[in-house]
């Protein structure tokens, strides 16, 4: 076969690169605690690091990956990090990172089933197996995978629509004579407010339910809210309920929030994109007790299950929904396998070409399992019960209430805590250490320092370095403020 020189290169430069590669990822995957958590953000030297070379003067191939590479090491959060205890990031595993490669250079196109099939099937395998896990039966599921938990909520959004509003596809929002309303915790993802805005309802469409003291929707609440509504002239159509919030990990009252969306006749959508992984505990999976009453579940393999990103999963109850919602003929489409029993995944999804994301799950579950993930998953709930342990030790108190490893806290001293100074000054010197990174986020109008476990290497030690971490920066705190305290008194005027 004759090959381009210039695009595929010659097989011994693709085997050498290949192997350069691979040691480059070895040394990182091994050597990742080694490097600072959180980058110096130098604009400038970033901007420069990005435009060193320009596109008129083609470079070695060698080169141009060193060049990447070194910018990666030294512009980045480096979320694969043991002491990374920010956001739902996690390290990937390696088995993903291999999928990605194989994806990447088969580039299978699962827009039409003909082009891919073994692809669409084996993606269709997999969310047939997490429906089954949820609750849902094979026989009336469905679902696809996504980009992210931001496009199974919007694909949620459109589908409760097409539910309620039969003529949704053709007319629109137009066509329907009453304003539709949806419901969601206070708590819940803003993806949902960009799925509003996308659709066309806009943001105002979305009535924001008061929570509970745990950061719970308000079942409550949402009765008299929908009731208001319904007497106002309003349609509600749709309730979300978050399985694992962002922030502070909270898990609404799945059941209850089903047995009034049941009566009210509306759309459940739980949003489990971090706390879907709770299936793999049987423990942990009875806090999402009601979650196969819903019409339809968000779930991120991308979060807590370790692959890389992005790999959401949409799945529903309702057998025929996206067919409803996203079918489209077009001409220029493959036919080829058109008497099979199958779908063409453009025909029910969001997307119309198509990545084959579902290979990082695929080849992650084949060669952990269900019980790999299970002890993965039980791992982090033991170093998040730890660092609990550790700070409260250390005199900080636990200000959310969540069986998932996601820890907000703040200092137990309230005259301490109250000060609006403390919290961010003692996030900024954690990731500005290098060695950790927290975030803050603000729950009941009190701002708290976020640790969330999110890697399957973070280990006790880690957590036990930012606490010491911690307890360090509160130390420099606490006698800053005294020390300002004292020069303030001796230039006070008499």
């Amino acid at each position: 076969m004759q090959q381009n020189s210039i695009f595929d290169l010659s097989s011994e430069e693709r085997q050498e690169l290949g192997a350069y590669l691979l040691g480059q990822i070895d040394y990182y995957l091994s050597h990742t605690d080694e490097v600072d958590v959180s980058p110096e953000l130098n604009l400038d030297s970033i901007v420069q690091h990005a435009r060193k070379f320009s596109f008129d003067h083609p470079i070695p191939a060698r080169e141009a990956i060193d060049h990447t590479i070194e910018g990666l090491m030294q512009y980045q959060v480096h979320t694969p990090h043991p002491r990374y205890f920010g956001l739902f990031n996690p390290r990937p595993n390696f088995m993903g990172i291999i999928a990605d490669m194989i994806t990447a250079a088969y580039n299978p196109q699962l827009a039409a089933w003909s082009h891919a099939p073994i692809a669409v099937e084996i993606e269709n395998y997999v969310w047939k197996e997490f429906a089954s896990k949820f609750g849902f039966h094979d026989e009336h599921s469905d679902g696809t995978f996504t980009t992210g938990g931001a496009e199974a909520n919007l694909t949620a959004l459109l589908t409760a629509l097409m539910h309620h509003f039969p003529e949704y596809a053709r007319k629109g929002l137009i066509g329907i004579n009453r304003k539709p309303i949806l419901y969601a915790s206070a708590e819940s993802h803003h993806s949902l407010v960009k799925a509003a805005r996308s659709c066309g309802l806009g943001t105002d469409s979305i009535h924001l339910i008061q929570t509970n003291a745990s950061l719970q929707m308000d079942t409550k609440i949402l009765e008299k809210q929908i009731e208001e509504d319904r007497s106002n002239g309003l349609y509600p159509f749709m309730v979300v309920a978050t399985g694992g919030t962002t922030g502070a990990g909270a898990i609404d009252p799945i059941h209850d929030i089903a047995d009034l969306a049941n009566r009210e006749k509306l759309w459940l959508h739980v949003d489990a994109a971090y706390g879907g992984a709770a299936l793999f505990d049987p423990g942990l999976f009875e806090r999402l007790h009601g979650i196969h009453r819903a019409d339809s579940i968000t779930f991120d393999a991308h979060k807590w299950l370790s692959v890389p990103m992005g790999a959401g999963i949409y799945l529903t109850r309702h057998k025929d929904i996206l067919n409803k919602t996203f079918s489209i003929t077009a001409d220029y489409m493959p036919k080829e396998g058109g008497d099979l029993e199958t779908n063409d995944p453009y025909t029910h999804s969001i997307q119309w070409s198509r990545r084959f994301i579902g290979l990082k799950v695929y080849l992650s579950l084949l060669t952990a399992g269900w019980e790999g993930y299970r002890k993965m998953i039980q791992h982090q709930v033991a170093m998040g019960n730890l660092l609990r342990k550790e700070l409260i030790k250390s005199n900080w108190t636990i200000m959310n209430d969540t069986v998932f490893p996601v820890v907000c806290f703040t200092d137990s001293n309230r005259h301490v805590s109250s000060d609006p100074d403390f919290v961010p000054y003692i996030g900024n010197q954690i990731v500005r250490s290098g060695q950790a990174w927290i975030s803050i986020y603000g729950m009941n109008k009190t701002q708290t320092l976020r640790a969330c476990i999110t890697n399957y290497d973070t280990t006790e030690q880690d957590v036990m370095v930012l606490v010491e971490l911690l307890n360090r920066a509160r130390n420099e705190f606490l006698e800053n403020k005294q020390t300002n305290a004292s020069v303030a008194l001796v230039e006070k005027p008499e």
